[in-house]
């Protein structure tokens, strides 16, 4: 070893001395660097699980985040569609609310204004009738001469002596006082003919009277009887029929 040029007593010293330096580093700087790189490891493990825990947390979140928002805009999306058709049911029933108002405001103007024709028509008619039947007895009046007169009389006598003018039924008691009315005076084969067809049939009296008024014809009246065969009668009864 010295042909070598080492000095083994040195060298043996260099070894112990590194063996010892080993085993007081084993001894002092080794376990508690082992330990702290340990738990140095178990800190960036614990680290690591905790980021993932946070990143899987920070996942569940947003998931949960989305799921709240579309059911969120799943029901703002429901609410416009209910309050749309609300407002078109609302918009619809009103309209139909409208035009029934303007259905019936129509039919309540029309049956107005119907009943004022109506009404424009009776009263009309009504002057129409009376202007017409002042008008016919106007004329009447005028062509109703003597002559007219007898004829109508005469036409009267006629269908009492035919039966077609009843003046009393035969047999009826209680007829009491007979009244005939003529528009001029009949003669006296005329008023012996109707008295005695008269008390023939159960009147007791029987009175004559003139009325121009009745334009033409007889009226006979016996109790609560009343035989109309005046041309104003006929007129009254035109009258009434137009009315």
């Amino acid at each position: 070893m010295e042909g070598l040029g080492i000095n083994l007593t040195l060298l043996v010293a260099q070894i112990f001395n590194f063996t010892l330096l080993l085993v007081i580093l084993r001894g002092v700087a080794y376990k508690p660097m082992i330990k702290f790189l340990d738990g140095r490891r178990e800190k960036i493990a614990k680290g690591l699980e905790d980021a993932r825990r946070a990143e899987e947390r920070l996942a569940n979140i947003e998931k949960d985040y989305q799921s709240r928002m579309d059911a969120a805009r799943a029901d703002a999306q429901k609410m416009v569609a209910e309050m749309t058709a609300n407002a078109e049911k609302n918009a619809a029933a009103i309209a139909a609310k409208a035009n029934e108002d303007v259905a019936k405001i129509k039919t309540t103007a029309q049956e107005e204004a119907e009943a004022e024709r109506n009404k424009a028509l009776a009263d009309l008619r009504s002057q129409v009738v009376t202007l017409s039947m002042a008008a016919a007895h106007k004329l009447i009046g005028e062509a109703m001469d003597e002559k007219r007169q007898r004829a109508l009389v005469d036409e009267f006598f006629s269908g009492v002596k035919a039966g077609k003018v009843v003046l009393l039924e035969e047999g009826a008691g209680g007829a009491g006082k007979a009244e005939v009315t003529s528009a001029l005076p009949l003669s006296a084969d005329e008023q012996a003919t109707i008295k005695g067809d008269l008390t023939g049939r159960g009147a007791s009296e029987v009175a004559f009277k003139v009325d121009p008024r009745i334009l033409g014809g007889l009226v006979v009246r016996m109790g609560d009887r009343v035989v109309d065969a005046s041309v104003s009668g006929q007129l009254e009864s035109l009258k009434q029929s137009l009315s």
